[in-house]
């Protein structure tokens, strides 16, 4: 036989036989009695047998229904056991989640996140990757991907959750030997690390409180696709870069850099969650959008009452 079974119509049958009424069956089943006569004819011209002895009053299997019957009230019972665990998984949290996370900001904030999550959800595992490329969500079966930056327009859906600031920064002794830039245009004569995985890596953006926009092209000897491993560079006095504060907080706290180009800010980027489109997600993923929304969103509030209080050098 090439065409599939008409499960459709087995399960409507067995509804019939289990309840010994046309009408009864159409009722549980939320059909109009025609659908479902409909459908035990169209089974048992598939079969090319009867399936029911009618009357006005009475309705009786044949040999050729009581044989498919017991089969029939198997499919019934396996599909909606089948059908409830699905439900079931998709009520309450439980399964797999797939995040895909940048490798630094996992490190340093997504993964000591997790034993708490864990811990809450002991049903749910998760497959955390972590990578600086820009991960094809999709295309490799990402439920949740972390994305901080300025978001361009996409398929995915995406969910802002607290900004990030940025800083330009460099180490005391880069700049007591090569001085200190005061306009975005004075890094043109300086040495940078640039951040391969930057929306635009090439490009710096700056502006200032007169409306003023200046974008720079820096250049220096590194170019590198983490933020992390550009600060032995950094800290040593090689150069300038501009950095998250969730890479760079730590060592401006530190005084081994400082934050420059004072009275310039730039484009602020953000934390995002991002998904792929589609219906209501499972209750695993929405657990952890949730719970990472809660615990970022406190990270982001930290992060801007930090860089209100900087003081930026002259």
């Amino acid at each position: 036989m090439s065409k599939l079974p008409d499960f459709e119509a087995m399960a409507i049958f067995a509804k019939v036989v289990e309840l010994r009424s046309f009408a009864a069956a159409a009722s549980e089943l939320a059909l109009s009695k025609a659908t479902v006569s409909k459908a035990v004819t169209r089974l048992e011209e598939r079969l090319g047998a009867r399936l029911f002895n009618r009357s006005s009053r009475r309705l009786a299997l044949t040999d050729a229904g009581r044989a498919l019957s017991v089969r029939a009230a198997q499919l019934l019972a396996d599909g909606e056991e089948a059908e409830n665990e699905a439900l079931s998984q998709a009520a309450s949290p439980r399964g797999l989640v797939r995040l895909a996370v940048p490798m630094t900001f996992g490190q340093r904030v997504i993964a000591p996140l997790l034993p708490e999550f864990l811990a809450q959800y002991p049903d749910v595992s998760i497959d955390l990757h972590l990578s600086d490329a820009m991960v094809d969500l999709i295309g490799e079966g990402f439920d949740i991907g972390v994305r901080i930056a300025r978001l361009p327009d996409s398929s995915l859906v995406a969910r802002r959750l607290c900004p990030m600031p940025v800083y330009t920064v460099a180490a005391p002794s880069y700049l007591k030997k090569y001085g200190r830039p005061t306009h975005p245009m004075h890094l043109a004569q300086h040495r940078c690390f640039t951040y391969a995985y930057r929306t635009t890596p090439e490009v710096w953006h700056y502006f200032n409180d007169a409306g003023e926009a200046v974008s720079v092209r820096p250049s220096g000897q590194l170019r590198i696709n983490n933020g992390e491993a550009v600060l032995p560079a950094l800290i040593a006095g090689l150069g300038i870069a501009d950095l998250p504060d969730f890479i760079i907080g730590e060592a401006i706290a530190r005084k081994q850099v400082e934050v420059i180009l004072k009275g310039w800010k730039q484009p602020e980027g953000a934390v995002h969650l991002v998904m792929p489109p589609g219906g209501p997600r499972p209750a695993r993923v929405e657990a952890l959008v949730e719970f990472l929304a809660t615990h970022l969103a406190r990270l982001g509030k930290a992060a801007t009452a930090k860089s209100r209080r900087e003081p930026e050098a002259g």
